[in-house]
């Protein structure tokens, strides 16, 4: 059943950034998608982030490190459009191209309570980028097998734990279809097991399909399994940038 919500509430809850159309997903592009200039985040008298300079490429994985309060959120919410920049540039990859899409999957999940998991999967489907909903269906379910959610579909939102709800996040982030996801502790709630089954699904779609991830974490163990940089924050600052092998 698709849910009768209007695409504004809809861009609300994925994190889409607004634009007319986006391009299938796989799109071979030479140049960054995301630029941070010497840019910082001030709330009042709290810097919450100082002077990061970052970039960020198609295909790249990036997991972003750091202490809690280190200013992990606030460059997520700069990268995602959520957050202008108190000083310092952040060009964005809708900015440059406007066929590109990201897609926040953010720490509160932004998910339906009253709705059931397969109502907010469907808030993802977009028909400028499916083949009509059947195509859409197939790939939710095909998500809902690989990350063993298929019998939870008709759940209500609210009767799941917080492990499911990280997944149906996760789940509606992908099947948007996007250039980039930015996911902040998306695996807080999960055990190792399917913290680890998560993430290849994302490494999956990371290698078939060129999908960039930027990935705020404290899970270490989950880092060193896994090819990417490392971006490690502390107190606002951008200290480190570069293999994860050196975390």
């Amino acid at each position: 059943m698709v849910p009768l919500i209007n695409r504004q509430v809809s861009g609300m809850l994925t994190g889409r950034l607004p634009q007319q159309s986006r391009p299938r997903q796989g799109t071979n592009h030479q140049n960054y998608l995301f630029h941070l200039d010497n840019m910082s985040v001030e709330y009042g008298s709290l810097k919450a982030l100082k002077s990061v300079q970052l970039t960020i490429y198609p295909g790249e994985i990036l997991f972003v490190t750091g202490p809690s309060g280190a200013g992990k959120t606030s460059l997520l919410s700069v990268l995602g459009g959520h957050l202008q920049p108190t000083s310092g540039k952040a060009i964005l990859p809708h900015e440059r191209d406007s066929k590109h899409f990201v897609s926040t999957v953010f720490q509160d999940l932004r998910l339906l309570n009253k709705k059931t998991c397969e109502d907010n999967l469907w808030l993802a489907y977009d028909s400028t980028v499916y083949n009509g909903k059947n195509e859409f269906y197939r790939e939710m379910e095909d998500l809902a097998h690989l990350l063993q959610v298929k019998d939870h579909l008709n759940r209500k939102i609210e009767d799941c734990n917080g492990g499911l709800k990280q997944k149906m996040a996760m789940m509606r982030a992908l099947l948007s279809k996007p250039t980039a996801i930015l996911a902040d502790e998306p695996t807080s709630s999960l055990d190792k097991e399917n913290s680890y089954r998560l993430f290849e699904v994302l490494n999956h779609f990371n290698h078939k399909k060129g999908l960039t991830l930027v990935w705020a974490t404290h899970n270490k163990e989950l880092i060193k399994q896994f090819p990417g940089k490392i971006a490690h924050l502390d107190n606002g600052r951008l200290v480190y940038s570069g293999h994860a092998c050196f975390i």
